[in-house]
């Protein structure tokens, strides 16, 4: 189905990146991958992996996100920030809110909300039932990945700001996932799976991009999303046509890399440290920045994304590294004095 977004001048002022994974929609895609059984391969070992440890509250949860083609933002918000502080802000007086936008999505679709989904909007006891059911499934679905879920997002995040500063937001839209998304201003056409077909006119408030992890194949609109729309589409840390995030290595958080001795060295810190301060940084800058050759800076680069401390993407003929969140913990472990405090996603 096609759905296109209509832009005006200061809409294209308001669009950015959003500065970090929301946890919860990042959960609400995550169920539609655990659901639905034609999903690519590469989320395979993931879903038999948690498919095993589901709590008992999930089925009420995936349910629910299954029969919405697009989750309640008072359930499943695109917020970042700590999902169990999200879900006890959202669940405070949401009542009323919950079951007005629930049968509005349905309403959009032609049918009725359900029995089982009304008692749950109106029955208090049913209504925490449902947000603590939400923490548990986070908990056991997605937390212990948020790693790899961060990695990716900041590769992306940092392929789109590099297209931001070569090009504006122009080519940002124009690179954001070449197979399902169309700019030909002022008008951005999508490709989604949500079976959503029209027009969204967005008015001023400009349209916040989420790159997701377990957004599959296909952007997900969220026209209704206060204060701005939210498009998420697939990270893409690979090449500029749009493909998706390559394959991903789903070990828990608490598992350190082998290859982590590798980093022993001067050069190859100053290489660490240089990511650190420069987010999306060029092999080639990499090189200057540091003093070895451009085949040297490669090298070094290889070591620290197999020891997991960088992630790189490539955009047409340049590849961009940045810190993963394990790279991130060792510059800030207390025995890195001289590494100081960095951020894996300071702009």
């Amino acid at each position: 189905m096609a759905y296109r977004i209509h832009f005006t001048v200061e809409d294209l002022t308001r669009t950015r990146v959003a500065s970090a994974p929301g946890p919860l929609l990042e959960l609400d895609l995550a169920l539609r991958v655990l659901r639905r059984r034609n999903q690519p391969v590469r989320f395979g070992a993931w879903r038999r992996e948690v498919s095993m440890h589901l709590p008992r509250s999930a089925g009420t949860v995936l349910d629910l996100v299954s029969f919405m083609n697009w989750s309640p933002t008072c359930l499943l918000p695109a917020d970042p920030g700590e999902p169990q502080e999200l879900l006890e802000r959202k669940q405070a007086g949401t009542e009323r809110l919950l079951a007005q936008e629930m049968a509005a999505i349905v309403e959009r679709r032609g049918l009725r909300l359900p029995g089982w989904i009304a008692r749950i909007c109106q029955e208090p006891e049913l209504l925490r039932s449902l947000y603590r059911g939400v923490g548990e499934v986070h908990d056991r679905v997605l937390a212990p990945y948020w790693r790899q879920v961060t990695d990716v997002v900041a590769a992306d995040r940092a392929l789109r700001m590099r297209a931001l500063l070569d090009g504006g937001v122009e080519r940002l839209l124009s690179e954001l996932s070449p197979r399902h998304i169309r700019w030909d201003p002022p008008r951005l056409s999508l490709i989604v799976t949500n079976g959503y077909d029209g027009e969204l006119h967005l008015r001023g408030r400009g349209l916040l991009l989420v790159p997701t992890l377990f957004g599959a194949e296909a952007p997900v609109i969220n026209p209704y999303a206060e204060p701005q729309p939210i498009l998420a589409y697939p990270a893409s840390p690979g090449d500029s046509d749009g493909a998706p995030a390559a394959a991903v290595t789903w070990q828990s958080n608490a598992g350190a890399p082998k290859s982590l001795s590798q980093l022993l060295g001067r050069t190859r810190a100053a290489v660490l440290s240089v990511i650190a301060d420069h987010p999306g940084v060029t092999t080639r800058e990499l090189a200057s920045r540091t003093g070895v050759a451009p085949a040297s800076a490669s090298e070094h680069a290889t070591v620290l994304r197999q020891a997991g401390l960088i992630t790189s993407a490539r955009r047409r003929n340049t590849v961009l590294h940045s810190l993963t969140a394990a790279g991130v913990s060792l510059l800030e472990a207390p025995n890195k004095t001289n590494a100081g405090s960095r951020s894996a996603n300071r702009p």
